[in-house]
């Protein structure tokens, strides 16, 4: 990730990447349809680059031409920014589901937290719905995208 200077003068990581790429090169890659201002979900691709050891996972934002597509195409609206979308094996899961199999997926330890299947759907997407409803205002936007290292680059579609 590269950084950049705000008005302030303030160091600011690039976090949230806006680069066109190709949607065909990410064949059946799974793909994380993200909210591309919510700082929060900046730290959270962040977080899915660093443990996605393979490079697998690609990311577009739902600002984006190819997120909206996405969310639409899996019956999600695209102007709901409390919507997240991970889709695997041409399969779409939202909310909590997306999140728990998306990092069960990483193996190891990490499948442990499929554990948290066993709580009742409803009552785990109250609680993401909680968290996204309120996320902006506990973690602030970005005030733009910014533009992802050169190294992964390539992951995010336009």
């Amino acid at each position: 990730m590269s950084t950049a200077r705000t008005a302030t003068g303030a160091t600011a990581t690039a976090e949230i990447p806006t680069v066109a790429t190709d949607p065909a090169a990410s064949g059946d890659a799974p793909i994380v349809v993200f909210d591309g201002v919510c700082r929060l979900c900046s730290r959270w691709v962040a977080f899915l680059l660093k443990h996605d050891r393979t490079g697998r996972i690609r990311f577009a934002a739902m600002q984006g031409n190819h997120g909206r597509s996405l969310l639409q195409r899996h019956g999600l609206d695209p102007d709901d920014p409390t919507s997240f979308l991970w889709i695997d094996r041409g399969r779409g899961y939202r909310n909590s589901d997306a999140i728990l199999r998306l990092i069960a997926g990483f193996g190891g330890i990490w499948r442990l937290s499929g554990a948290l299947r066993a709580i009742p759907r409803p009552l785990r997407d109250a609680g993401y719905r909680f968290i996204a409803r309120n996320r902006y205002c506990w973690f602030g936007r970005n005030a733009t995208c910014l533009v992802a290292d050169e190294s992964v680059r390539a992951r995010f579609l336009e």
